[in-house]
């Protein structure tokens, strides 16, 4: 019997919306769960994208945007990574926006209460991102993400790697598509917004355990109180 495909994620996006933006685990051991996935880096400093078992981190410097590979010692807040074993494979063949290709990946699930993995190599017309700016702990994620920079790219070539979460997690991850890019030469990438695909191949992975842990030594998040109904409008501003 083969082993089960783990979810490892680490905090809740909850706890990101509430301000705890101090990074308590490092990339070394986050890799150590997954080879693809997201989140962010300590202070909230720009997109992590975790790609082929490296970490990436896409960010803005005076208005310019930057990807650069995270050294094992540099700690997140937040990040979900899985062992990418792709379930369905499919190569799209002509050009989509990414809700039709969303439809499309969907109408393979088998059901819309598991968590899948998701990875997308192609060419693609238009890619629109942003990214979170660093921040400090005393301003919510939400009123950050007001002044998150935006980025767009025309035929770009990349992948976009994410987790699909199914409505009943909302809260511990965000519903639906959390989707992040690195163009294949490293010089682009970040939080999908919105594109246009080409043509690709598209990967889709099963999920059958989450595993999550917590920030257990963060006495902030131990002491944190959350109000969970402005959380969640919280997390609608900020995707």
């Amino acid at each position: 019997m083969s082993e089960p495909i783990k979810l490892f994620q680490y905090n809740t996006l909850g706890a990101l919306m509430a301000g705890l933006y101090d990074g308590s685990l490092t990339i070394a051991e986050l890799l150590e769960h997954g080879d693809l996935g997201i989140g962010t880096l300590d202070s909230i400093d720009g997109e992590l994208i975790v790609l082929d078992g490296k970490a990436y981190q896409a960010k803005s410097t005076d208005g310019n945007l930057q990807v650069v590979e995270v050294p094992g010692h540099v700690k997140v807040p937040y990040a979900a990574v899985v062992p990418h074993q792709a379930e369905v494979i499919f190569k799209q063949r002509f050009e989509m926006t990414d809700k039709e290709l969303e439809e499309r990946i969907e109408s393979y699930y088998d059901g819309e209460n598991l968590f899948r993995s998701i990875k997308i190599h192609g060419i693609f017309s238009r890619m629109h991102v942003r990214m979170i700016p660093k921040s400090t702990s005393d301003r919510k994620f939400a009123e950050v993400a007001i002044s998150q920079p935006e980025y767009e790219a025309e035929e770009v070539t990349g992948t976009i790697v994410g987790i699909w979460t199914p409505e009943m997690f909302h809260g511990v991850s965000v519903a639906g598509y959390h989707l992040h890019f690195l163009s294949d030469d490293h010089s682009f990438g970040g939080h999908v917004m919105d594109f246009v695909i080409q043509e690709g191949i598209v990967e889709v992975g099963p999920v059958d355990q989450l595993d999550q842990r917590f920030p257990v030594q963060d006495r902030k998040y131990l002491f944190a109180k959350f109000n969970v109904d402005e959380m969640k409008e919280d997390i609608k501003k900020s995707e």
